[in-house]
């Protein structure tokens, strides 16, 4: 199987091991697509499970919760190729791996040694699940304005209220979650508390999604956590989070360009074979002018995404207007891709089930994950609008 573009990893963007690491992972999406799609039939909830031990036991997890020697992070350029690869296969299989991920983040690069000791090795390896709650029914996607409160009381905190849109939220072992610990006004008051799953008075209810994935609203009733539940500084969340989300925004391009591949994969052969008027459908105009602006936006995607990834890898500083211009391109380039795959089908391209079904509804919320197209174009506009002896364009 060919998933990677070649010339692609061929730039001086990648290295030997992460052109390696992409046939590693056309050979393990080839050799498990057949279990996968013999799981389609089970519950998102079970899906999940299962999916994040097969990941752990397949060496996945490892690229999202450890950092290369001699760097604060993860490798991003392979955590973004692991998610195209997943993506293509499942779009279970690549959630699954982004919020394990995700989960592993506060702890692995902010968490104390005992934090790390007692998780990191069990996010690795699949037998435990994480989530990152981070949302709240009235902030949308204002962090600062988070109002959650973990009061301070006996030595540890006592939380009320309602964080929601939380990935995982059903089957997680324990949570991630962001809450006002009141240090000072604003994002100035938030802090990442540990919360594990079956914490009294703490009550998840599941949410039902277009392309189904386990969210859920998590309910705090008087829930009781000790002062060692808090990762890092105290008030420091907010730019903990910053820190969390500007690196996976980039992985969330990854991902797109991983659902559109899949979906080019299909229309190609699909074109080639499907008569129209008496000719081939990859002959007509309309055809060759979708075929056209799918591959362009491929590449360029994947371009994008790839310079990001780079500069994270390699220290580059300030790179959060890159890191918003590759995700909000392949995010809302992603939902005109699929849209035309599913034209070229016509009726077959709305059958439920079929890749383009498929594809059309999944890549529909990469478009406000990590952060919202309309959030990426303000980080750009900020950019753009600083003066250029700041760095800017204008």
């Amino acid at each position: 199987m060919t998933l990677f573009d070649r010339s692609l990893l061929a730039l001086p963007f990648y290295d030997d091991a992460h052109r390696e690491l992409a046939l590693a992972l056309e050979d393990w999406v080839a050799r498990h697509a057949s279990a996968v799609r013999e799981l389609a039939s089970a519950s998102v909830q079970e899906r999940g499970r299962r999916y994040a031990r097969l990941l752990g036991e397949s060496g996945w997890l490892a690229y999202a919760v450890d950092a290369p020697e001699g760097s604060p992070r993860p490798d991003l350029r392979s955590v973004c190729l692991i998610r195209e690869a997943l993506a293509y296969l499942d779009d279970l299989l690549d959630f699954s791996f982004a919020i394990q991920g995700l989960a592993a983040a506060p702890i692995a690069w902010f968490g104390s040694p005992d934090q790390r000791e007692r998780l990191l090795p069990a996010l690795r390896d699949g037998s435990r699940i994480g989530s990152l709650a981070l949302s709240e029914p009235e902030t949308g996607s204002n962090l600062a304005a988070l109002a959650v409160l973990a009061h301070a009381r006996d030595g540890g905190y006592a939380v009320d209220g309602l964080k929601t849109w939380v990935s995982n939220g059903t089957i997680a072992d324990f949570h991630c979650a962001l809450l006002r610990t009141g240090e000072g006004p604003g994002g100035l008051g938030l802090s990442f508390l540990l919360v594990p799953a079956d914490a009294a008075g703490l009550k998840p209810e599941a949410i039902d999604l277009l392309a189904p994935r386990d969210f859920a609203s998590l309910s705090f009733q008087q829930v009781s956590l000790p002062a060692t539940a808090r990762i890092g500084e105290g008030g420091m969340g907010f730019k903990y989070a910053m820190e969390i989300l500007n690196f996976y925004r980039v992985t969330v391009g990854a991902a797109a360009v991983g659902f559109c591949r899949r979906a080019a994969h299909a229309a190609v052969p699909w074109a080639q074979k499907r008569d129209v008027a008496g000719a081939k459908l990859i002959k007509t105009q309309f055809t060759m002018d979708k075929l056209a602006g799918l591959a362009t936006y491929l590449d360029a995607a994947s371009l994008l995404v790839a310079r990001s990834a780079w500069e994270f890898d390699t220290g580059v500083k300030d790179v959060a207007a890159h890191a918003a211009m590759a995700k909000l391109y392949a995010t809302d380039g992603a939902g005109a891709a699929a849209d035309d795959v599913v034209q070229l089908f016509g009726a077959a391209g709305l059958i439920a089930g079929s890749v383009p079904e498929q594809v059309y509804r999944q890549v529909r919320a990469l478009r406000i994950y990590e952060g919202t197209s309309e959030i990426q174009k303000m980080i750009i506009a900020g950019a753009v609008s600083r003066p250029l002896a700041a760095g800017g364009w204008a």
